[in-house]
């Protein structure tokens, strides 16, 4: 007999059971939407070191070292429409990295992949997703969103916390500092990503802009309506159908645990929200003291803290003559452009060898990362032992620091101490076009295309220095070694430790002469007075260094030292000047731009002042808008240079004037 009464039907009770479940590990709204809750019953897909822990979280990794994990939703979804383009999606999930070291692992990765065998990646880089063959490989079908806390100099990473936006490969397409606009007060807040702090992520794609934007925030923080990145990529040319979506992390050689605590997911609508109330907690990491070891090392603890106070006050007085600068009240209006010695120490590890960046007869030069703004920049020390004319210096340097043009590299700002004057470049990760053109450590050769776009570059830049800045800026050290590649193979002119400013209209006046020998004007041996033309002359020293591929001053096949511009010029006369084109682009490159690129060098690098271009006639020439004129046949330059000096410049040292500070500001 059935009963009567308040006893429910054996439906109902499967129905309320089923609800109790999912209200622990989470519930599905149909295949489009779903959202979790705690990963208990989850029915995940997991492999390598990922596995549920009894509390409801998904741990990627368990803190072993060489290690990956990967968790997926169970089925694919239907990211595509019927007219065969990905659809508007929207991700949410929240997680927490939790390790003992500064650095833990290689973070994680939110992904969507075309499968979920991803067996073949590797344990220790990558983030799990992609192994040495399929990173960069546009068949592998990936876009992911990394939340990086090593930082790979191979993968171009910023620094060792951001977040990244990666399709087919780790290196992003675009990345940012960990952190969040605040809705308030709209000031960028740092976060750290292995900080053991439980963070929230959205992610979302808009199909008709496709737009992706990525937004962080601390658990207990809304979702800021500024997002942290925001670009347009096209997901219709990375997702295939079907597709999958889940998490990868893998540890290298540094141990880290790597957990989700919740994850949502929506197409066409928002995620739906994650109750952030029921989501389980993460593990403490270590255990309270026990009071017995306390009671032994409570004593010792005090002898130890009196002992230290005593060294704390000896190296508080040390450290203090160890960061000891230079200051005058003139330099506070230069706010910004004034760095404290600290910082630079800091940011090169103290100027230790390994990041050295180079050495030359003016200074040597570190690589950094500043401490606060995780920026990089190329540190130069440049010893000086005289107050001469430093406050002019500095102007001009400040007043360098303000320049903007794609083809300089940003000098940022200087220091002082005693002795010793610190110059703060932006960092050019590709390093210097000498490094290009004549380094055996494996540097890729530069092509035709990719030089006669340098050449222009610094053409521009050199332009822009002369006739379009509010004074005339004359460099006094233009070559390879000064001119820095950027990521897209642009050249920058950088290093303006010898450079001098003068108002339009009026002449410079005589000053020490400086700069390195081979690019140096022959008048400036009989006059010591830089102008444009004297950069002009070095450019187009530079423009035959980068067209032949050979250094200002090279040996012939007697083992005699010439100069490039006559080896050069000998062969214009012989009627053979694409012979002293570059032999590792020979037969690879446009014969007329070459030919043009030649004669224009010596055109450039004319001993006489009155029959070079300046700048601007040099961009004309180079842009093809007027014909180079000829040059007069049967010429040599070396004795044309020796007519109008009294002294050969091939008999001064190899660099000159730049020793001393007075050197720089004696005629400022």
């Amino acid at each position: 007999m059935e009963k009567k009464g308040t006893d429910m039907p054996n439906e109902n009770i499967m129905l309320l059971s089923l609800l109790v479940g999912l209200s622990i590990a989470g519930f599905s709204t149909g295949e489009d939407q779903f959202v979790y809750t705690g990963f208990t019953s989850s029915n995940l897909t997991l492999d390598g070191g990922a596995t549920v822990t009894p509390s409801g979280l998904l741990e990627l990794t368990n803190g072993t070292v060489r290690q990956k994990g990967h968790g997926f939703h169970p089925s694919s979804l239907p990211f595509y429409e019927s007219s065969g383009v990905v659809q508007s999606f929207s991700v949410s999930f929240v997680f927490a990295i939790l390790s003992t070291y500064p650095e833990s692992g290689h973070g994680l990765a939110f992904f969507i992949a075309p499968n979920k065998n991803l067996s073949g990646s590797f344990p220790t880089q990558y983030l799990g997703l992609f192994n040495d063959q399929t990173n960069g490989d546009p068949n592998s079908h990936i876009f992911a969103i990394e939340l990086d806390t090593v930082q790979n100099y191979d993968l171009q990473d910023i620094n060792n916390n951001h977040i990244g936006i990666n399709i087919n490969s780790l290196r992003s397409i675009q990345s940012y500092d960990a952190g969040y606009y605040d809705d308030k007060s709209g000031l960028f807040k740092n976060l750290a990503l292995n900080s053991h702090e439980v963070m929230q992520v959205w992610v979302n794609y808009n199909r008709e802009t496709t737009q992706i934007n990525v937004t962080i925030a601390p658990l207990n923080v809304a979702k800021p309506v500024r997002p942290l990145l925001s670009t347009t990529y096209n997901l219709s040319t990375v997702i295939t159908n079907p597709a999958y979506i889940g998490f990868s992390s893998s540890t290298g050689s540094v141990s880290g645990q790597h957990y989700l605590l919740g994850w949502s997911f929506g197409i066409n609508n928002p995620a739906p929200p994650i109750d952030i109330t029921k989501l389980p907690e993460i593990p403490h990491l270590g255990q309270k003291a026990q009071s017995k070891a306390l009671k032994i090392t409570l004593p010792i603890t005090i002898l130890v803290l009196l002992l230290a106070a005593s060294i704390t006050i000896f190296l508080f007085m040390r450290r203090n003559l160890r960061y000891a600068e230079l200051r005058e009240d003139w330099e506070d209006e230069y706010g910004p452009h004034r760095f404290s010695y600290k910082d630079l120490f800091d940011a090169t590890g103290g100027f230790r060898d390994d990041n050295l960046l180079g050495t030359g007869g003016f200074g040597m030069v570190y690589k950094g990362i500043l401490p606060v703004s995780r920026l990089n920049v190329a540190v130069k020390r440049v010893s000086h032992d005289s107050k001469q004319g430093i406050k002019e210096f500095i102007a001009e340097i400040v007043s360098i620091g303000h320049l903007q043009h794609r083809n300089l590299v940003p000098l940022l700002g200087y220091c002082r101490r005693r002795g010793e004057l610190l110059l703060v470049y932006d960092y050019m990760h590709n390093g210097s076009l000498d490094k290009y053109l004549y380094s055996k450590e494996g540097k890729p050769t530069l092509d035709w295309i990719q030089r006669f776009r340098i050449i222009k570059g610094v053409a521009s830049g050199l332009l822009y220095l002369h006739e379009e800045c509010e004074k005339v800026i004359i460099h006094r050290d233009i070559k390879a070694s000064n001119v820095l590649i950027d990521n897209e193979i642009n050249g920058r002119i950088g290093d303006f430790g010898l450079a001098k400013l003068y108002d339009h209209g009026t002449d410079p006046e005589a000053t020490h002469v400086v700069g390195t020998i081979g690019y140096l004007a022959p008048e400036l041996a009989r006059t010591s007075r830089a102008n444009p033309l004297t950069d002009v002359f070095a450019f187009g020293i530079f423009i035959l260094e980068v067209t032949c591929g050979q250094r200002p001053i090279k040996q012939n096949t007697e083992g005699i030292q010439v100069m490039l511009v006559d080896w050069v010029l000998e062969h214009w006369h012989k009627g053979s000047l694409t012979d002293a084109v570059d032999i590792k682009i020979q037969g690879e490159y446009d014969i007329d731009e070459a030919c043009l690129a030649l004669k224009l060098g010596l055109l450039c690098s004319h001993p006489f002042t009155r029959a070079r271009p300046n700048m601007r006639q040099v961009m004309q020439y180079l842009n093809k808008e007027m014909p180079i004129p000829e040059l007069t046949p049967n010429i040599n330059f070396s004795m044309l240079a020796l007519m109008q000096n009294d002294e050969l410049i091939m008999h001064c040292p190899s660099e000159i004037g730049f020793g001393t500070i007075s050197t720089i500001s004696g005629g400022r």
